[in-house]
């Protein structure tokens, strides 16, 4: 893209001008955010069961004492030597917004069906702190449509992001949302997937402020688990 060099009071009329851009879409997001408070919820009835560095525990048991549960729906299946380099994008900035969730109430995990061996393992090669549970041998992820049966697969076509989704694969990513009463009981709030997970990733945000921008080739294509970047620099 070329731009026009300008000078300071052209540069801030034009800055002035953007503002108007830029506070619509504050108040837009406001707006969505009050409807999505509004949305209703669901009861979950089945028992989940998860694998988890302290035993057994079911989906209340991973509120961990606080009424509210984000879960990152990381793709890493069974027999998978390595999590989603996606989601190792994403899940890199939960350490840090969990110093701040946990003092508000919320509780944020990642659930992946990978056995629970293989997430430690993985978990503490990349260096994280958050709690990742395994969800191997439930229904969890297939219920809540981020993995998807052999014959599914097979079919062409797959029910993801609440519609027919013709990119094919086993495992795709979510974040879902889930409120704990007084009584015990669990309700799912919010689920969002594609490009609704990007409401994790920060590094877009500060991307999007920068002069090149995402400067995204395909899609993702950048991006490596953060222990594989090396000395190389992205340059395009």
């Amino acid at each position: 893209m070329q731009h026009a060099v300008v000078s300071h009071d052209d540069w801030l009329t034009a800055r002035r001008d953007f503002l108007k851009a830029e506070k619509e879409l504050t108040r837009l997001r406001d707006k969505v955010a009050q409807q999505r408070l509004a949305l209703p919820w669901v009861r979950i009835n089945k028992e989940y069961v998860f694998d988890t560095p302290d035993g057994s525990s079911t989906l209340a048991d991973l509120f961990d004492g606080r009424s509210q549960l984000l879960v990152q729906h990381f793709m890493f299946a069974p027999g998978w030597k390595e999590g989603c380099p996606s989601c190792s994008f994403m899940a890199d900035h939960t350490d840090g917004m969990n110093k701040h969730l946990a003092h508000h109430d919320v509780t944020m995990i990642a659930v992946s069906r990978a056995p629970l061996a293989d997430i430690e393992r993985y978990r503490e090669r990349m260096g994280w702190q958050f709690k990742w549970v395994s969800s191997f041998g439930t229904d969890f992820n297939y219920d809540f449509r981020v993995s998807f049966t052999p014959d599914e697969v097979a079919g062409g076509k797959i029910d993801y992001n609440f519609g027919e989704w013709r990119e094919i694969g086993e495992e795709w990513p979510g974040v879902s949302a889930f409120y704990k009463d007084d009584a015990g009981e669990v309700f799912r709030t919010y689920s969002t997937y594609g490009r609704g997970v990007e409401v994790m990733m920060g590094t877009y945000n500060m991307l999007d402020l920068a002069p090149k921008g995402r400067n995204e080739a395909g899609g993702m294509d950048w991006v490596r688990r953060h222990d594989r970047y090396g000395q190389s620099l992205h340059k395009a």
